[in-house]
């Protein structure tokens, strides 16, 4: 039986693109760099603002990215300022969640983005109290694949591994629920393709979010 859901954030519950372009962008000006079209974060998102500010330094000519620790706290606070820019959620994810938690079942974001950015993109988007825990990226919980947040989020509700559900884009969503032991779920309306859900051992791959409370 199935008691949680755990949802990764950007290209899983909402498109974010443009909301994680835009600092990192504004931050590759500050050193006379180009930006980086808004498609290109579909790969250069998904593993924390540092690693998504690294590939465009790399990508925008700054091949060793010497501007990466300079850069980063300034990338940071813009991304803060705006969090939500053009973010929107998914089609019929409302409804999925809804369904969800008609069901009895908890729901809750494991994200890496920032944690204060993460609780406010989710709680802008889908409304206060719609999810039962939101969780980023902090000191004590590391970025995915580093699975400490899908543990915590067990704890925390007292589900065990087998009762659980992690639902994610990208080749570091499904490493992440692998490593906690959980069933994975790779979404193909996301950043990344099909095939890269498969070649990271989605243990179940959907099309569609309407597809989500039939798994329960």
């Amino acid at each position: 039986m199935i008691k949680i859901c755990i949802f990764d954030l950007d290209g899983t519950l909402a498109a974010t693109q443009e909301s994680i372009a835009r600092p990192v962008n504004m931050t590759l000006a500050l050193y006379g760099l180009p930006p980086q079209p808004v498609e290109a974060f579909n790969y250069f998102a998904g593993d924390g603002i540092k690693n998504a500010l690294k590939r465009a330094l790399i990508a925008s000519g700054d091949t060793e990215a010497s501007h990466l620790e300079e850069g980063l706290p300034k990338c940071r606070a813009w991304m803060q300022e705006d969090p939500c820019y053009k973010a929107t959620p998914y089609d019929h994810i409302e409804w999925a969640l809804d369904e969800l938690k008609k069901r009895g079942v908890k729901i809750a974001v494991f994200s890496n983005k920032p944690h204060e950015s993460a609780v406010s993109v989710v709680e802008t988007i889908f409304g206060k109290g719609v999810f039962d825990h939101i969780q980023g990226q902090t000191d004590r919980i590391p970025i995915k694949p580093d699975p400490t947040g899908v543990f915590e989020i067990l704890d925390k509700f007292g589900a065990k591994k087998e009762e659980c559900l992690y639902f994610g884009d990208t080749n570091t969503d499904m490493q992440t629920g692998n490593n906690a032991g959980v069933t994975t779920v790779g979404v193909t309306w996301g950043f990344r393709p099909r095939s890269e859900l498969e070649a990271n051992n989605a243990d179940i791959i959907i099309d569609s979010p309407e597809e989500i409370p039939g798994l329960i």
